[in-house]
């Protein structure tokens, strides 16, 4: 299952393979550099490669039409965090650990795509929702293989796109954004809506992925770009 995901994100990826002599850091940079952008409830059908016609992609349908459009690539559960943690252990969900949206994250024991690549000598990166693991927790990403990570650890939080903060490692990023938390159900204390709004944490999100690949683009890097939209915050 393992490296049946490395060959889906692989050929998903940017490659970069541009050497004239077989050096040691020649070899290095023959590895191809990968970024697995991940959009949050977005099906197939919604995208025009796919033959939806009513809403326009053309920035989507050109990436198809100039790379290759995957027609087995499927989504590993129903729902948002099994499904991540599929993705990112190559578990279905009869082994992997997070069964469904609760509390419960991946354990030490556990093996991501990300802590292979690592072993590679890739560096690695995650930006936007992880939802697989909070901060003090052993699915914590920088305890899951990843180098870096800036967004949401929990994905109640991130249907917010206009969150009072973030997180950037293991530090807070304070917005100038007020939110209203939710008072009662299963979003108590964590989801909530945003009174007053300035910064769009998906334009955070963009800029830091940008900024990742600048600081990284003479090394081997994986970046997992994990959107939030076009979610709804519910």
């Amino acid at each position: 299952m393992i490296n049946k995901l490395l060959i889906s994100i692989a050929l998903i990826g940017l490659i970069s393979c541009s050497s004239k002599k077989t050096t040691a850091d020649n070899i290095q940079r023959l590895k191809p550099n990968i970024i697995y952008i991940l959009a949050d409830d977005l099906g197939y059908g919604d995208l025009g490669c796919y033959g939806q016609k009513r809403i326009k992609t053309p920035n989507i349908d050109k990436l198809a039409n100039e790379g290759i459009r995957f027609t087995s690539h499927y989504a590993g559960s129903t729902v948002c965090a099994p499904s991540r943690s599929t993705l990112m252990t190559g578990l279905h969900t009869g082994h992997t650990t997070v069964r469904g949206n609760d509390s419960q994250g991946l354990n030490a024991s556990d093996t991501t795509v990300a802590a292979l690549l690592k072993q590679a000598g890739y560096y690695t990166g995650m930006i936007g929702k992880w939802g697989l693991g909070e901060i003090n927790s052993t699915g914590n990403p920088l305890k899951q293989g990843f180098d870096y990570y800036f967004g949401y650890l929990n994905q109640i939080r991130a249907h917010n796109y206009y969150p009072d903060w973030l997180l950037r490692n293991d530090d807070t990023v304070h917005l100038n954004n007020k939110v209203k938390y939710a008072e009662e159900g299963y979003a108590r204390g964590v989801g909530g809506i945003s009174t007053t709004r300035n910064d769009y944490s998906h334009d955070l999100f963009v800029n830091d992925a940008l900024s990742f690949l600048e600081k990284n683009q003479e090394q081997p890097f994986f970046l997992y770009l994990s959107l939030t939209i076009p979610h709804a915050n519910n």
